[in-house]
């Protein structure tokens, strides 16, 4: 069985190209968490796509929920994003 986390990065790299992906799966910090009962765990990503350029915060945050689809309604239960263009990655903004 493939882990959330890997089903996650292979959904964003599908859709979103990134340059750089970081996913870490911090669901053991959430123990006894409402949302961590029900088997959805809690992800921290940095993601670095062109997809992003000329895209507001709200813009490229609902661009990785479209990504990511079902395993939103389950499998995740929470994600906090960095979402960053290469140029503002490679400048250290965001």
């Amino acid at each position: 069985m493939t882990s959330t986390a890997a089903r996650v990065e292979a959904r964003l790299r599908e859709r979103l190209l990134p340059s750089h992906l970081e996913i870490v799966d911090e669901s053991a910090r959430h123990v006894g968490h409402a949302g961590a009962t029900g088997g959805g765990g809690h992800f921290a990503c940095v993601i670095v796509a062109e997809a992003f350029r000329g895209r507001s915060t709200v813009e490229r945050h609902r661009a990785v929920y479209d990504a990511l689809g079902d395993l939103m309604k389950g499998p995740v239960h929470a994600l906090a994003l960095r979402t960053l263009t290469p140029q503002e990655w490679s400048t250290g903004g965001g």
